[in-house]
């Protein structure tokens, strides 16, 4: 065991060295190289004053450490202890980050898929880790969103990428937000209690449990995201529910045509109840076709699409990037998981070994407004899109 690790597993005295398996983290920051961006000196800095003066929130990512080799997440994941990544959150420019934890690949699939108690420990030891440190905060409410901002931290705002370990219990929707979660899936690709994921070949849409769910959801203040569940389930979701309705982390079928992406008539729906469509990043996902080795311009294709179908008041970004080998998790777990092109026999498209550009949470937002600047919005567009969007929603979700 590394001395950084071994300095990770006993920091606050949680466990005896050697408790733990050895499993060596990535490091946090200089994985890959460095993006280099085309802008020049007066964008550069009009993208830093941005930055630095709007509230700017990721709608999805993972920002903590993942195994150097990919091949020991699933034991990783099995000790319920990940490891915030507080050096590279404190150099990422974000105000606030989505934070779903162990996602799905632990919650939701694979011969030993996270339980409720699984879920119930996690929660408090991640919480436990942050109550040890003065950097980064907890997100509960919007208060707490503009808290962080004028403090200068970053906040987290903790979410589960599906309904599933809750099973059958309503009441269980009410123990998470007591724990401090504030969003939640409803599917993970494969059908729950709930409804539909985007992996089932017949899509029945959202169940009736999964309409008192959401009945529930609304009620504590608890946001929901359809990034996994199947179009119909998106829409139903978007019927059913009384609150807006996120997409963290997706993109459109209308540029790379892959069950992954959402159709229109989906993207349609989420804006209609006031919801926000975040672009996702995970490896060969967001492709397109004008950009088909995946690297930030092709997410930015996403981008600019939804901003033309929906508007620019119901966009932002959900990279789901983290501090690891990406396209390594996608292969370990790639049995399970539907996860783009290659798997479902979508347009032809060249493998990468990262998305560049979009690589880690430290480096997205000052890349994405950096590209923001490049495309020509406007300051209050760019503001919207960076967390304005959000933060406008999350005032009618978080009651």
């Amino acid at each position: 065991m590394t001395d950084d690790t071994t300095e990770a597993y006993v920091s606050y005295g949680y466990l005896e060295p050697g408790v733990l398996p050895e499993i060596p983290l990535a490091p946090e920051l200089d994985r890959v190289p460095p993006y280099t961006p085309e802008l020049s000196a007066e964008q550069q800095e009009r993208a830093d004053r941005l930055l630095t003066d709007n509230i700017v929130i990721s709608l999805h990512d993972h920002p903590v450490r993942f195994p150097d080799d990919m091949r020991d997440t699933p034991a990783y994941n099995r000790t319920g202890r990940q490891h915030t990544a507080f050096r590279g959150l404190a150099g990422s420019r974000m105000t606030v980050v989505f934070d779903n934890m162990m996602d799905g690949t632990a919650c939701v699939t694979g011969n030993a898929p996270w339980r409720w108690s699984d879920i119930v420990t996690d929660l408090g030891m991640r919480q436990a880790d942050l109550a040890h440190q003065d950097e980064v905060e907890v997100v509960r409410t919007v208060a707490d969103i503009h808290r962080v901002h004028a403090a200068g931290k970053v906040g987290l705002v903790f979410g589960l990428e599906a309904a599933t370990p809750i099973e059958n219990e309503l009441d269980r929707l009410d123990v998470l937000y007591g724990l401090g979660l504030r969003q939640i899936g409803i599917a993970y690709s494969d059908a729950n209690a709930l409804g539909c994921g985007l992996n089932e070949s017949y899509d029945g849409g959202l169940t009736d449990f999964g309409r008192r769910a959401i009945h529930r959801m609304n009620a504590l203040g608890l946001a929901i995201d359809v990034s996994h569940s199947s179009d119909r389930t998106g829409i139903d979701t978007c019927a059913a529910s009384d609150a807006p309705v996120f997409i963290t982390h997706a993109g459109a079928k209308g540029v790379w045509d892959t069950p992954r992406m959402k159709s229109d008539d989906v993207l349609r729906a989420i804006a209609d109840t006031g919801g926000v469509i975040g672009m996702s990043a995970a490896p060969h996902t967001t492709l397109s076709h004008e950009h088909p080795r995946h690297t930030i311009l092709s997410v930015m294709d996403h981008f600019h699409y939804c901003v033309d179908l929906v508007g620019i008041d119901h966009v932002a970004f959900g990279p789901d990037t983290l501090y690891g080998d990406h396209v390594g998790l996608h292969t370990v777990f790639g049995h399970l998981l539907k996860l783009g092109a290659a798997a479902v026999g979508g347009p032809s498209f060249e493998k990468v070994e990262y998305v560049d550009g979009l690589e880690n949470p430290t480096e997205n937002f000052t890349n994405i407004c950096g590209r923001l600047v490049a495309d020509g919005f406007s300051d209050d567009d760019i503001a919207k899109v960076l967390g304005g969007n959000i933060l406008r929603a999350l005032e009618e979700i978080w009651v």
